[in-house]
């Protein structure tokens, strides 16, 4: 059994220090809790719209390891903007145990409507499943689940469950009347089609335009929604996952052991040598 707590939390634009205050808020009550687990939306620590910023609010990854004590079992994934080498990426790390374990880095930036995210972050270059003490995950930062190769390569590297950090906003374009409804057909898919559990956990809160709309989820591997937290409020909500439900569902109906990666390189091989490889 997993304990997951859902940190539908708002960020202060640009604060580091006040998003630190809320997280570690958001990690006591978990703690509370007993979630084994802690999951925050994408850059909860920075807030969204970085391009109006004028200072730098880029972290090493390293400086998130005293995020969860060294002594606490429970972990945490919380996003910021991760200061490279040369770039800076739009990040999620997990933390367990006063270390930072994995990050992941966005892979599929939005730049179009009013996003602006490759303007100021660079794409990841992996992806890449993680051990933790209940099992393989995969974190996957709110456009990348919108790739449905991404979550899939996550399985296929032993994840059972796909936890997806987002900022999603009402005003993502002209015409998305039902962004929520988008995003539980895209949840559902991914958690019945993979066999895999889905944890989603939106922001709320105002920046300038944009208005995110929390609706946080946990979806379970047969595609039905096992949490769904309140719209436009923040909430902190821990819910027990079995991961053994997984298991039995992959063995049920066997889908995911049937991927034939080799035919799919191929494939893939073929259409970035005719172009596709944008």
């Amino acid at each position: 059994m997993l304990r997951v707590a859902l940190a539908q939390i708002e960020p202060a634009l640009g604060d580091l220090g006040e998003n630190l205050r809320r997280t570690a808020d958001a990690l006591a009550q978990a703690r509370d809790e007993r979630a084994d687990l802690v999951v925050f939306p994408e850059l909860s620590l920075t807030g969204y719209s970085l391009g109006s910023l004028a200072e730098d609010v880029a972290v090493g990854a390293e400086q998130l390891a005293e995020l969860v004590d060294p002594g606490d079992r429970m972990g945490a994934v919380a996003g910021f903007a991760e200061a490279g080498r040369l770039r800076t990426y739009n990040s999620a790390a997990y933390v367990q145990g006063g270390a930072v374990r994995h990050v992941h880095r966005k892979l599929y930036l939005p730049t179009y409507g009013v996003f602006e995210e490759r303007k100021h972050f660079s794409p990841g270059q992996a992806l890449r499943a993680f051990d933790t003490p209940a099992g393989r995950m995969a974190i996957l930062i709110c456009n990348d689940v919108w790739q449905p190769m991404l979550p899939a390569l996550a399985v296929q590297d032993g994840a059972r469950v796909l936890l997806v950090p987002a900022n999603s906003s009402r005003q993502r374009f002209p015409g998305a009347d039902d962004l929520p409804g988008e995003w539980r057909a895209i949840n559902r898919f991914h958690a019945r089609m993979l066999e895999s559990y889905v944890v989603f956990v939106n922001r709320v809160g105002t920046e300038g335009d944009l208005r995110f709309w929390g609706g946080s989820q946990v979806v379970d591997p047969y595609g039905d929604a096992v949490y769904e937290a309140p719209f436009d409020e923040p909430a902190v909500a821990t819910v027990e996952l079995d991961l053994q439900v997984v298991r039995r569902r992959r063995h049920e109906m066997p889908l995911v052991k049937e991927a034939r990666l080799a035919l799919l390189a191929r494939e893939i091989e073929r259409l970035a040598a005719e172009g596709g490889d944008l």
